[in-house]
């Protein structure tokens, strides 16, 4: 491979997280709905549990910018968080896992936003049930927490970013082309955004169109029936 086509190939455009660049299908049209109902939400606090990428940072970075929340690391929750939540600032914390976040640290945090009328969201990959939380008067916060489940994208969410992501670079492909692809990929967003660089890289350096015969050569399904990339 020449030096031309690597650094052709080495390059991988950063996922948007705009609002316009977000799809909306059965898949996540609740979650959407949610986020975006916001301040009229059932409670102060909303949790978005979905598998890894199934679009919980893309809504969580959304109603990061809408209600002009404040960003917190789950695993060094501070004082600076607690005063926001003390003075009503609206919070975000993305990425909370079974044990990468101190138990009474996030029991005041909660405390404080429901005292003085905030909104916290919280995205993880795990259903609040499952994060071992072993103080009880914290997992009866969390219990009492809105949760909403965000599903593993289906193929027209997929084919859905795939057609916008194409789009967004001028190049034309034939929707059989993307259903093709759509069904032979990992199920996921962050998937789908990496075979579009891949292709879209290839093609200039082989200043080729993107055909189905062209795509075959990138991506293939799994004799398990499991999706996988295979370049």
């Amino acid at each position: 491979m020449g030096t031309e086509t690597q650094l052709l190939l080495d390059i991988g455009l950063p996922g948007s997280m705009a609002r316009d660049d977000l799809v909306v299908t059965r898949s996540n049209r609740q979650a959407v709905m949610l986020v975006e109902g916001w301040p009229d939400w059932p409670g102060p606090v909303v949790v978005l549990a979905g598998p890894t990428g199934s679009g919980k940072t893309h809504l969580a970075s959304i109603w990061r910018e809408n209600a002009e929340a404040r960003s917190c690391d789950p695993a060094a929750l501070d004082e600076a968080d607690l005063d926001a939540a003390q003075a009503g600032m609206p919070l975000l914390l993305d990425g909370i896992e079974p044990g990468n976040f101190d138990e009474n640290r996030l029991f005041h945090l909660l405390n404080a936003v429901r005292a003085n009328k905030g909104s916290m969201l919280m995205t993880t990959a795990h259903w609040p049930r499952a994060w071992q939380i072993r103080t009880p008067d914290l997992r009866s916060r969390i219990q009492a927490a809105t949760t909403v489940e965000l599903e593993e994208p289906d193929d027209e969410l997929l084919v859905g970013v795939m057609a916008k992501l194409f789009a967004d670079r001028q190049i034309s492909v034939d929707p059989a082309v993307i259903q093709y692809i759509a069904c032979r990929i990992e199920r996921s967003l962050a998937s789908a955004r990496d075979i579009v660089d891949r292709l879209d890289a290839a093609s200039l350096a082989r200043k080729s169109r993107i055909t189905r015969a062209f795509a075959a050569g990138f991506v293939s399904e799994h004799d398990s029936g499991q999706r996988a990339f295979e370049f």
